[in-house]
């Protein structure tokens, strides 16, 4: 329902129907990587953007009523990373350190969830991305690990425990943390990763993502060398996920460098200017259908043809996705 145009210093929300412009964000704290998150939900249509340059808040926009919903304090260095679930019922943060995930509930901003990637060392978070079901989280950086986390709450009705010397420790353990530090009780009730792959590569930015395949949970990373992975994720056990299948994305042809002689396009105008000048796109009077808001103001019905349709899934019964011709 809405296109979002990302800038250092502003951001322009757009109608996706006729791409004119519902609303610009101006002044918005230096954002030299651009980053910023929107909801692919019709109903949710939340965006979410960096609340400042030096602290890791978030601000939440509401892409239909087109007013601020709230501000969340997620972390206390720079963001680094946002991600939404399919629902726009969560919101998936890391700051720039990389060592700690939250996953926060919307448009209430509560923190639902705190996972640690690790301690040892800082890492830049390149992928962050919820499954569909929103059951799983996967956040992969620089390192040659890809944690995934599972979003779920163990309940005290769990059945007693055998009396075992781990299962002794670990309730002292947790009676400890009653009396330590909020900081460092904080840090020793995180989450771990419930599933983890090792890459053979390491230094090299990478994009995850989660899917249905042959009805199985898998894992699939593209690297920046032209490599897809393509890994099985026990939902029920986690631990070392298991590699599939491998596939060269590149080939064996080679692109060829644009010659010199070659016409060079025109240089582009900024996007600022661009959306200034005059726009073509006919009157909203001679657009049947059309609803500035979407009719989530008002609470009317937007019709089915208001947008495209539903999203791509990787649901195949039988082959992988098709990644060579």
């Amino acid at each position: 329902q809405r296109l979002v145009v990302c800038l250092e210093e502003s951001i322009y929300i757009h109608n996706i129907k006729d791409m004119k412009l519902l609303k610009t964000i101006m002044d918005t704290p230096p954002n030299t990587t651009g980053l910023c998150a929107l909801s692919i939900n019709h109903a949710n249509s939340y965006l979410a953007y960096p609340g400042s340059a030096t602290s890791g808040e978030i601000a939440l926009y509401d892409g239909n009523t087109l007013k601020t919903a709230c501000t969340i304090p997620a972390h206390d260095g720079p963001l680094a990373a946002l991600t939404f679930n399919s629902t726009g019922s969560k919101l998936a943060s890391a700051s720039e350190k990389g060592t700690v995930i939250r996953v926060f509930s919307i448009p209430g901003g509560q923190k639902l969830y705190e996972f640690r990637r690790g301690m040892k060392r800082y890492v830049n978070i390149s992928s962050l991305v919820f499954s569909m079901d929103s059951q799983f989280l996967c956040a992969s950086s620089n390192t040659e690990t890809v944690h995934i986390f599972k979003l779920e709450h163990l309940t005290d009705s769990r059945p007693e425990e055998p009396p075992t010397w781990s299962g002794y420790m670990g309730k002292m353990f947790q009676a400890a943390t009653n009396y330590l530090p909020a900081q460092v009780s904080g840090m020793m009730s995180q989450d771990r990763a419930f599933a983890t792959v090792r890459l053979n590569i390491s230094g090299q930015r990478n994009i995850c993502a989660l899917s249905t395949i042959q009805k199985l949970p898998r894992l699939l990373v593209t690297t920046s060398d032209g490599h897809l992975y393509i890994y099985n994720l026990d939902p029920q056990d986690g631990g070392e996920c298991v590699l599939i299948k491998n596939h060269s994305l590149l080939g064996s042809g080679k692109m060829e460098e644009n010659k010199e002689n070659d016409l060079q396009p025109p240089v582009p105008q900024s996007y600022a200017a661009t959306v200034a000048r005059q726009s073509t796109v006919p009157s909203t009077s001679t657009m049947p259908g059309y609803s500035e808001d979407g009719g989530a103001l008002r609470g009317e019905v937007i019709p089915e043809h208001e947008f495209a349709t539903g999203p791509v899934c990787l649901d195949d019964e039988n082959e992988f996705p098709p990644v060579s011709i």
